[in-house]
């Protein structure tokens, strides 16, 4: 029997994630751990097998899928965007930048990455990728999703103001790298 699955979707990650596995995760408080794990490589590819040993050694039974059932069940159950970063940053243990890429594709209205290049585009002052989670890094994120909603152009989502932003500076850092 052929696997007629389409295996196409998959090629474009952050569309397959935004559209299938946000809302099927909104609707059902489910994640696959497959899922799961494309959402760590769309994040960083490099650090993937980090994270999946980290988690993996995180429940008692050492299988990801139950690590990604705890982490469904926790986010699910917090309807506050704070508390669902806090159930990522502290239960989980990702950095900043890692747990608003799970959150942005999981909802894609309330979040946005924070992201080195993001954070340069909008002139965000202040490097939050090291600390731990607290009321002071919660107030600073909402800072920057403001600055990012302020310096990107309206009408666009907050994940196209995140796409945009993230584009123009890696426009703007090519053609600065192609004169040198």
């Amino acid at each position: 029997m052929s696997d007629e699955r389409d295996f196409l979707k998959y090629f474009d990650d952050e569309r397959y994630l935004l559209e299938e596995v946000g809302p099927r995760f909104r609707k059902s408080g489910e994640i696959d751990a497959a899922d799961f794990y494309m959402m760590l490589i769309w994040k960083a590819n490099r650090a993937k097998n980090h994270h999946l040993k980290r988690l993996k050694s995180m429940v008692p039974s050492g299988v990801f899928q139950d690590a990604v059932n705890r982490i469904a069940t926790a986010l699910s159950q917090n309807s506050e965007q704070k508390a669902r970063l806090r159930v990522l940053m502290v239960e989980w243990e990702f950095r900043l930048p890692t747990a608003t890429a799970i959150l942005t594709l999981l909802y894609p209205e309330e979040f946005t990455v924070y992201d080195y290049r993001v954070r340069d585009g909008v002139g965000f002052p202040r490097n939050l990728s090291y600390r731990t989670f607290s009321d002071r890094l919660w107030s600073d994120y909402v800072d920057f999703r403001e600055m990012v909603e302020a310096g990107s152009p309206r009408g666009l989502s907050l994940r196209d103001k995140d796409r945009y932003l993230s584009g123009r500076s890696f426009r703007l850092q090519a053609e600065r790298d192609s004169r040198a």
